[in-house]
């Protein structure tokens, strides 16, 4: 039986890449990149596969606020003359590369209207979310910080499937974050790893989700 929704990330699936953008805002900024990437990648390391919190734990669940994690990850980073980095729209300047991704609004209008119902499952961090795109194309919108779990805990795909009144078998979950999607194959879901729109919608189409 052909899987009867579809379930999305956004950062890095309907937007282009994350890194491009991180790359972009270090060098705006003029931070110090290797800093930056030493810090993150232990943060990140743990906010996955660590015990306890972190500040992306807090940010993402919405226990943290973005201003307070702003404040936190810029004592940690340094520009490239080794000084300091301001907090205050941090996230926002990290970020402000974004590009929607018009191959993947399209792909996703395609599936819709072939009957499936479509969703979107975003880990937020403070994100400005273009909320207008979304009229008319999901059938339920879950952000973390919303409804206070995270990405990969099954708590928060069993919440999305509920909404669209399915069971976790019926739904695909599509991310660019290989361990969502195994988190999500572990609760019966089938992932797909987007790496680009080409390969996300050969994957739909193996699954008979796109003609």
């Amino acid at each position: 039986m052909s899987p009867r929704a579809v379930i999305t990330d956004w950062g890095g699936v309907l937007t282009s890449p994350l890194d491009q953008a991180v790359d972009a805002w270090l060098a705006a900024d003029r931070i110090d990149a290797a800093g930056y990437r030493t810090v993150m990648r232990a943060w990140v390391r743990q906010a996955y596969d660590g015990a306890g919190t972190n500040p992306i734990h807090g940010l993402e669940d919405g226990t943290l606020d973005p201003a307070e994690f702003e404040r936190l990850l810029a004592a940690e980073l340094r520009t490239v003359d080794g000084g300091p980095v301001p907090a205050a729209g941090l996230i926002e300047r990290m970020f402000a590369a974004f590009a929607p991704v018009e191959e993947m609004y399209a792909l996703l209008e395609e599936v819709r209207d072939g009957g499936v119902q479509v969703a979107l499952l975003s880990n937020s961090w403070g994100n400005a979310y273009p909320r207008d795109r979304w009229t008319g194309l999901f059938d339920a919108v879950v952000i973390s910080c919303e409804v206070g779990m995270r990405k990969p805990d099954e708590a928060i795909f069993r919440h999305a499937a509920d909404l669209l009144g399915l069971p976790p078998g019926d739904c695909v979950f599509i991310d660019d974050i290989v361990h969502n999607t195994r988190a999500a194959e572990a609760l019966g879901m089938r992932g797909v790893h987007h790496t680009t729109p080409a390969e996300t919608r050969l994957a739909l189409t193996a699954l008979d989700l796109l003609a």
